[in-house]
């Protein structure tokens, strides 16, 4: 298995992305500059969590039209697993990839911290090792998180089963204080009707290794690869 993380200027997790990948799933893991259009045979292509951009505009507003997420968008509509992070959610979401949009936090400020979130949803790719209905402790750090879409999107993503975290408590209880950017519905990451383009704000890339204290993330690598791994 071949993962491609696509590199834009501003980009700053990239790195973690690349060596947690590479520690965690033993796959070979190439980077992708945001001016090329060859994904390189990947099988699984990532964005990674920055400021792509400088988030001039909006986060990811730029970065959508790079040359290489038309390339991006072709791969996903062929079936092709993306996973977007922090700042990759935010460009899944322009380049509407996504549904729905990711605006600035309801207190207008950075939230730099360790949050908790619930899987709603183990019958995709990047959940289907994760427990559902169990917290799971992964770091944010965004300006621009707080999910937003309206009634009719909210409906059709329930509906379709495309909510597959929601910030929660430590005891996994949905609680106003535990939703730290304001998103509605509490929701943390979604992915698209065909269940193979996946955007989280949280990182897990950053709660991947026992030196960091925290190893939570580590089953969103493992059942990326669980397959491979078998």
């Amino acid at each position: 298995m071949k993962f491609g993380v696509v590199i834009f200027p501003g980009s700053n997790c990239d790195q973690d992305l690349i060596g947690t990948l590479e520690t965690i799933t033993a796959q070979e893991v190439v980077k992708l500059w945001h001016k090329d259009t060859d994904l390189q045979g990947c099988d699984f292509i990532c964005l990674p969590g920055g400021f792509s951009y400088g988030d001039y505009l909006r986060s990811g507003a730029i970065a959508r039209l790079s040359p290489i997420m038309g390339s991006v968008k072709s791969f996903s509509e062929k079936g092709g697993p993306v996973w977007g992070i922090c700042n990759g959610f935010q460009i899944l979401c322009e380049a509407q990839m996504l549904p729905g949009a990711l605006l600035r936090n309801e207190k207008q400020h950075f939230i730099c911290d360790n949050i908790y979130i619930r899987t709603e949803n183990t019958n995709t790719r990047l959940t289907r090792l994760l427990p559902k209905g169990t917290s799971l402790k992964i770091p944010i750090a965004h300006a621009e998180g707080r999910y937003y879409a309206d009634e009719k999107t909210l409906r059709q993503l329930e509906d379709n089963n495309q909510i597959l975290f929601r910030y929660c408590n430590v005891e996994g209880q949905l609680t106003p204080e535990s939703n730290l950017n304001g998103s509605v519905n509490s929701i943390a990451g979604i992915c698209n009707a065909e269940k193979n383009v996946f955007g989280m704000m949280p990182h897990p890339e950053r709660a991947a290794h026992k030196d960091l204290y925290n190893t939570d993330g580590v089953a969103f690598f493992e059942s990326i690869v669980s397959e491979v791994m078998v």
